[in-house]
């Protein structure tokens, strides 16, 4: 059974950091590239960070760029996000997450972990 378990959110002041941390189990990880997500309280899920599946190229959203960093650990099978100089608007629930693709390239299935609620406010 795939599993993806959330770990290390919490309340922190603005200017202060939290390190997010997912751990992965029923499945290769190795052999898949791995997201974050966050949702906000009335808005659309959006994508935070992405790591390819041997952690040589990430993706970042431009609101996070420069402060929260992705890695993974494919011995361990867990893929954090370390955020730093957290702002208000990043209060959100942060979801861990992979997709399975066809031969195409096209998403056959995706998995999401239950998320960890991130507070940032003074």
């Amino acid at each position: 059974e795939v599993q993806l378990v959330e770990s290390g959110g919490g309340l922190v002041q603005p200017g202060g950091s939290l390190r997010l941390s997912c751990a992965a189990s029923g499945f290769t990880f190795s052999n898949y590239h791995m997201r974050w997500y966050r949702q906000a309280p009335g808005k659309e899920r959006e994508l935070v960070a992405v790591i390819s599946s041997s952690a040589d190229n990430t993706h970042y959203a431009d609101s996070v760029k420069g402060r929260f960093t992705i890695s993974r650990d494919n011995n361990k099978n867990t893929v954090d996000l370390q955020m730093n100089s957290l702002k208000p608007e990043d209060t959100a629930v942060y979801y861990c997450n992979f997709v399975i693709r066809d031969t195409l390239g096209a998403p056959k299935l995706e998995y999401w972990g239950k998320g960890a609620q991130v507070t940032v406010s003074s």
